[in-house]
């Protein structure tokens, strides 16, 4: 029996495709991110992914930055936000919220690094500073202090992850060399010369001491401890977006 060949379907009886949306972009970037890794992600693999030309993408998000910047926020959902309205000592609280938002960053390589330019403003980065303004208020900081230290805890605590980003979960390979880099650093500053080097001689230990949670947590306290004191200018100037709404 002779086989019929297939015959061509007419474009009518194809499924129609889903219709392009913001949130289905940022969607399925993150799932592609989640597969194939960050860097994989360009507007041509997501375009190939939703069955459209990257030209359609630039109609719901400027340029990769953006879309980064919105991932960024879909993703800060995870983070446990709980502790701002829980009992207990307010800083121990503020560093579980950002902690939380550390992890997240951890758990995605590559986001961490993007999060040092990209600037969320989506519902969760709002939510995220929000809560951490309520302990800061909580905790009786000056408004103007409060308002710039957030940007600097979010600042460590991104700088943080970025650091770590290379080093992709499960990648036992990658999980060795990091291990060989680190034990490289060890004894170089086990070994450093007293005469040339003599502070470093001196803390050698010290310098490479404590967990990595231990490290973060202080470096959480030493940013409030230190807004706490350190002088604000006696004006602040307005920010850019201000300054441009004044037309100054």
């Amino acid at each position: 029996m002779t086989a019929h060949p297939t015959a061509p379907r007419s474009r009518r009886e194809r499924p129609a495709k889903p219709a392009l949306t913001r949130e289905g972009i940022i969607a399925t970037t993150v799932d592609l991110m989640r597969a194939e890794g960050l860097e994989r992600v360009t507007m041509r693999r997501l375009a190939k992914e939703l069955d459209t030309g990257p030209a359609s993408l630039y109609v719901y998000v400027r340029n990769m930055a953006e879309l980064h910047a919105a991932v960024l926020d879909e993703l800060l959902g995870a983070v446990d936000l709980r502790p701002a309205k829980a009992d207990g000592e307010w800083r121990d609280r503020l560093v579980r919220i950002l902690t939380s938002y550390t992890a997240v960053l951890f758990e995605y390589p590559g986001l961490a690094q993007s999060a040092l330019v990209a600037r969320p403003f989506g519902k969760h980065y709002l939510k995220l500073v929000e809560a951490l303004l309520t302990l800061l208020d909580e905790g009786g900081l000056e408004p103007d202090r409060a308002a710039w230290l957030v940007d600097l805890l979010l600042q460590f605590a991104t700088a943080t992850a970025a650091e770590h980003a290379h080093r992709a979960p499960g990648d036992t390979a990658q999980a060795a060399q990091s291990e060989a880099d680190w034990q490289a650093l060890a004894t170089v500053v086990r070994d450093v010369s007293p005469r040339t080097h003599p502070r470093i001689a001196a803390l050698g230990p010290r310098l490479l001491s404590g967990s990595p949670q231990d490290r973060l947590a202080w470096g959480f306290d030493v940013l409030i401890a230190g807004a706490r004191h350190a002088p604000l200018p006696e004006v602040l100037a307005p920010s850019p977006v201000d300054a441009q709404d004044t037309g100054d």
